[in-house]
């Protein structure tokens, strides 16, 4: 980047000056002579129609008395000296009447090959006038008309290198102030090397850095335009792709622990049944436990698909309009022989009416079901789970709440990680996968609703999350 990008900028900046100095010598210079010219020819034209008009239509009046030759000289030098210019007047066959030239310059007595209408429709033209000057002139021509017809001309001669004198004159301050302009776009590249390049080389090496692996290497822009707002995202990105990883260092440990136990439990038990180190008498208890862990990995196994639908955003929700409180009902009463053998109530607290809601079917009764297998799992025996349907505006607030040990107030927060389990409930909850209310959470999300929950240590813990009617 330091050989290409910054070396581009330096091409782009000569190129710049290059070009500018150019378009004013070239384009800029033509433009001007071009001005100047078409000025002068004006300014000469109407000078040449005023002497045609003013003082050489009278020379050719017979009725009264006319200047001669003499006179009409007299007038002419002094028309030279107002406009540095060659003044000759003849007649219709280009014999000359009277003239004042410049020094340094000749007056033919006749013009050979005289034609009036040479210039065509451009009223004047350029050039040494049939080889009678040294140098370019701008030449005017105007007819002298005496009784409605013309008698003879007036031509005048200016040199082009005043005109080009005028138009250097004129380019001189354009020069100095594109040189002016130049300078100060060197102010222009500096700013752009300070304020863009340089941050755009850390951001490159910032980039380079993520890339081979170094994802706690930090930006150092912190300016407030659109620069330090990219170095601030590509920051925010790092340390959200560095969390993730170590997320994800994590979540595989867990899984990897949650499948490893049963896996060594199972393959343990197996192998002591198959050489006869477990007696047949006893193959019955630990076939059990190898069930029991199987189940286990079953479980696990069900509970991340169930997330992997979620974080791969392929959960499609298919809403429909039911009874919140009949699933209730139902969902409850699937855990009368775990109530029964605990000694646990579950006490409903419903609506009179048909309390319908608008959601998926099968994902609210699965939050329910994980609800209330906690709820029944963390309560202690003779106790019981109180299951409550409220209502406000157009939303359905249900609530579970327990009577067992509850959670302490520093891991409430950390309750819908995955595979979170809180030290106090590991005795308790030996077949649970830490992933339950983790899938509540992101079921409820997923809803566009919210769960909420209220623990107090050695008291109870209660859930409450909302569902909407339409």
């Amino acid at each position: 980047m330091k050989s290409t990008l910054y070396l581009k900028f330096i091409i782009i900046y000569i190129i710049f000056g290059f070009l500018s100095l150019f378009l004013v010598a070239t384009l800029t210079s033509q433009l001007i002579l071009s001005g100047i010219e078409n000025s002068t020819y004006s300014s000469l034209y109407q000078e040449a129609n005023l002497v045609a008009t003013d003082y050489l239509s009278d020379y050719f009046d017979d009725e009264q008395y006319t200047p001669d030759s003499s006179t009409i000289h007299t007038q002419l030098e002094a028309m030279k000296l107002y406009t540095n210019a060659s003044f000759w007047f003849v007649d219709t066959q280009g014999s000359l009447i009277a003239a004042s030239h410049l020094d340094g310059t000749t007056v033919p007595t006749m013009i050979e090959n005289f034609n009036p209408t040479e210039n065509g429709t451009k009223r004047y033209q350029i050039g040494d006038y049939h080889g009678y000057f040294d140098e370019d002139m701008i030449t005017v021509m105007a007819p002298v008309v005496q009784g409605f017809s013309t008698k003879g001309y007036i031509l005048i001669h200016k040199p082009l290198a005043d005109i080009t004198a005028q138009r250097d004159n004129v380019l001189l301050p354009v020069y100095i102030s594109t040189g002016i302009i130049y300078l100060f776009s060197f102010i222009i590249l500096f700013g752009v090397q300070f304020f863009v390049y340089r941050p755009l080389r850390k951001i490159t090496d910032a980039a380079t850095q993520y890339a081979s692996g170094n994802l706690t290497y930090e930006i150092p822009v912190h300016t407030t335009d659109e620069m330090g707002y990219l170095s601030a995202s590509l920051n925010y990105m790092a340390a959200q792709i560095q969390d993730m990883e170590d997320y994800q260092k994590k979540f595989i440990a867990n899984v990897s622990h949650d499948f490893r136990s049963p896996l060594t439990s199972i393959k343990g038990y197996v192998e002591a049944i198959a050489d006869g180190t477990i007696p047949p008498e006893l193959q019955g208890k630990y076939l059990n436990i190898i069930s029991f862990e199987t189940e286990r990995l079953t479980d696990l196994t069900k509970d991340l698909l169930a997330l992997n639908e979620f974080d791969t955003k392929e959960l499609l929700l298919d809403k429909t309009s039911f009874d919140i409180q009949d699933m209730i009902k139902k969902t409850a009463a699937s855990f009368e022989g775990v109530c029964t053998s605990k000694k646990i109530s579950i006490e409903l607290l419903l609506l009179p009416n048909e309390q319908t809601v608008y959601a998926d079917h099968s994902k609210i009764q699965q939050v329910l079901y994980n609800l209330l297998d906690n709820a029944i799992k963390f309560s202690e025996h003779d106790s019981s789970v109180l299951v409550e349907v409220t209502e406000k505006n157009e939303k359905r607030f249900i609530s579970i709440k327990d009577s067992g040990m509850g959670i302490p107030k520093q891991e409430i927060g950390k309750i819908w990680e995955r595979f979170y389990k809180s030290d106090l409930s590991r005795g308790k909850d030996k077949k649970g996968t830490g992933l339950g209310l983790s899938i509540v959470k992101e079921i409820i999300t997923a809803h566009d609703e919210h769960i909420n929950v209220i623990s107090t240590e050695g008291v109870g813990t209660e859930f409450i999350f909302s569902l909407s009617t339409k």
